[in-house]
């Protein structure tokens, strides 16, 4: 029977034995030499303390050794923790086996990025440095040397580059596969696209003309631009009613909360829609009959001071690069907003929205996978629109002392409700006012 084992770890599947039957003393001899070979930092007063607790447990294990035959052993210790040997490159502590051998965080990262960059260096000196954890940052040469003296392997950074590939790709994977359509998403896509393609045209279905008129400074009000941008207004918010009462689930919400949401968020989608027939190098917008104006004639027409700010929101859009499809679920959005004041049922509302949100997060992100944020930053333009149309409630008032005759009724009961809707929100009341819902022909 063995007084003593002891296993020590030098490498990858490589096992040395340390045995003795009958004289420990000469065991723990040999080992403390064999040691001292690969542990020359070894405390003098740790390996005394190293030997005394071997020796008691040597001589433990003679003076129970006649009683052996009298009583069965007591359950073997649990194997202690495993521990590696410093790093073979600088010494320093070591966090495991890497490429091969027991090494340092530091040398296993300095060795990686050496071989993937298939780095050359040059030693100052004699190319014999001394290499250990104060002085391995000040030869690169030799310290890499080193890392090929003690075993570290070039293979083992190759495959490992490799698996961190294969990894990555497999998560991108599972990211691309993750952002796709149900069914039920698929179809309310489809209905919004065909709504908003069928009462919105894209630009270039239109036959664009332009006007000479007042296009060469800004004036208070042109009137023929007037007469003609009301005329496609009013023609304009019709569309609007029909792609909402085409939107899944807004013909189900009481007639009162339609009108609502119709009335908050028409401005909103007339904003939006007209933002995305915006031409950046002419600097002008196209209406839906073709009519293209310039910044001056769109300002002359009735916009005024509102102008610059729906251009510059139309010039916030172009990176967004949004297609047909995202433009009418963002516009279906904005129509179906729980937050609209005086509505009866906002938690209907809300319920109908979030298929929306959905639909159009997995959209975007699945036509372009690389940019997640595309969707967010979608979204952050509904705060934008609102803060158009409170600009429009305000320009409502001057134009009406501007214009010779009364507004078209549709556009003016529209207006006016958001200068209430706005006149509430600062007086934290709810407007008693209500438009007519023959005037949206619901």
């Amino acid at each position: 029977m063995f007084d003593f084992m002891e296993f020590q770890v030098f490498g990858p599947g490589e096992l040395i034995d340390f045995y003795s039957t009958s004289s420990p003393a000469c065991t723990l001899q040999e080992q403390e030499q064999d040691l001292a070979a690969f542990f020359p930092e070894l405390i003098e007063s740790d390996w005394q303390e190293h030997r005394c607790s071997q020796s008691v447990e040597s001589q433990s294990s003679n003076s129970s050794s006649s009683s052996d035959d009298l009583f069965a052993s007591p359950p073997s210790p649990p194997p202690p923790p495993r521990t590696y040997k410093p790093c073979f490159v600088c010494q320093d502590k070591s966090s495991g086996y890497h490429y091969g051998v027991s090494a340092c965080e530091g040398c296993k990262g300095f060795f990686r990025r050496s071989v993937q960059k298939n780095m050359v260096y040059t030693c100052h000196r004699d190319r014999n440095c001394i290499i250990n954890k104060i002085t391995r940052n000040r030869c690169q040469y030799c310290r890499l040397q080193r890392c090929f003296a003690v075993g570290m392997s070039k293979e083992s950074v190759r495959n490992d580059r490799n698996r961190r590939k294969g990894k990555k790709e497999a998560v991108k994977m599972t990211i691309m596969e993750t952002y796709e359509l149900t069914a039920e998403l698929g179809l309310i896509v489809e209905k919004i696209c065909r709504a908003h393609r069928e009462t919105f045209p894209s630009l270039c279905q239109l036959g664009k003309y332009t006007t000479n008129s007042s296009s060469d400074h800004r004036i208070q009000l042109d009137l023929g631009l007037w007469d003609k941008f009301s005329e496609l207004a009013t023609r304009c918010i019709i569309k609007v009613v029909e792609f909402a009462k085409r939107v899944p689930g807004f013909t189900g919400l009481t007639i009162a909360d339609q009108i609502t949401l119709l009335k908050a968020a028409c401005l909103d989608i007339l904003i939006l829609r007209i933002c995305t027939r915006y031409t950046p190098d002419q600097d002008t917008m196209t209406f839906s009959d073709g009519l293209t104006l310039t910044r001056t004639q769109i300002h002359n027409a009735g916009f005024g001071p509102l102008t610059d700010q729906v251009f510059t929101f139309a010039g916030q859009l172009l990176p967004l690069e949004m297609d047909e499809t995202e433009s009418g679920l963002l516009s279906a959005i904005c129509l179906v907003s729980g937050d609209r004041q005086d509505l009866e049922e906002p938690s209907k509302v809300e319920v109908l929205q979030e298929p929306l949100l959905e639909a159009l997060k997995i959209y975007s992100r699945k036509r372009r996978p690389s940019m997640p944020l595309m969707f967010p930053k979608a979204l952050m333009k509904i705060t934008d629109l609102r803060s158009i149309s409170a600009k429009g409630a305000e320009r409502v008032v001057t134009l009406k002392m501007e214009i010779p005759g009364s507004m078209p009724p549709l556009i003016e009961e529209m207006m006016e409700d958001l200068q209430n809707l706005e006149t509430s929100q600062h007086a934290h009341s709810i407007p008693s006012q209500h438009m007519d819902s023959s005037s949206f022909s619901l």
